[in-house]
């Protein structure tokens, strides 16, 4: 029986060592490499043509969600971290991502099948990862419905081309919402709504709260004033 090989990426030694142990019971397993991070990742991956990847998402340097759409050209990957968030989860599976496994909820025999599920093409997650996926669906699907209902709504999200959840998100800050407050209605993390807001700014011409909810709102256009 040939081997299926498996190449670990994280950052800390004592994970990738412990996976390691927890693969090679299995006799139809080998760890061909280990990686500290992404750019490493890509570079052991193209060297050793592992069967499977088991990519951490928090990495220095280069981390997972950034080296993922490059490694999933070259070898299947799992996903296997401590990261919870529902949009993690979600951005990890819409860049390629075979499953998604979070430390502390699964055994070595649930590990062992899902390296063997997403080597298959079949996707496995744990309880974590599928119920913030669930979230992340019903949270991102509801957007689009008032949309629907609202032509205003529609007609914005077209001119300053903002996605479904930056729509979800401009609305918040219209109401006067914190970014902490936006944070808890939305599931995700603070760190993720100020990401969401710098790229909406940058989507209406804005450098301020106030001047982006002018132009959301219709009071404003882009390049009235001197920050267009």
């Amino acid at each position: 029986m040939t081997a299926l090989r498996v190449l670990i990426a994280d950052d800390n030694p004592v994970v990738r060592a412990g996976l390691a142990s927890l693969l090679e019971t299995a006799q139809d397993m080998e760890v061909v490499a280990q990686a500290a991070d992404g750019r490493e990742a890509l570079s052991l991956t193209r060297s050793h043509a592992p069967d499977v990847i088991l990519l951490d998402v928090r990495m220095p340097g280069v981390d997972g969600i950034s080296a993922l759409p490059h490694l999933v050209q070259l070898a299947p990957v799992l996903m296997l971290t401590y990261s919870q968030e529902a949009e993690v989860v979600r951005e990890a599976l819409l860049l390629g991502a075979g499953g998604y496994l979070v430390h502390g909820e699964f055994t070595p025999d649930d590990l062992v099948r899902a390296v063997r599920d997403v080597r298959e093409g079949r996707a496995h997650f744990t309880t974590t990862a599928a119920s913030a996926l669930l979230a992340e669906l019903r949270t991102s699907s509801q957007p689009q419905r008032n949309v629907a209902r609202s032509p205003e709504r529609l007609h914005n999200s077209v001119l300053f081309n903002l996605s479904s959840r930056e729509v979800e998100i401009m609305d918040l800050i219209a109401s006067g919402m914190s970014n902490q407050q936006i944070a808890a209605t939305c599931f995700i993390s603070e760190k993720t709504v100020k990401n969401h807001i710098n790229r909406i700014f940058a989507k209406l011409q804005s450098t301020s709260r106030s001047e982006a909810i002018a132009r959301w709102l219709g009071t404003a256009r882009p390049g009235v004033s001197g920050h267009g």
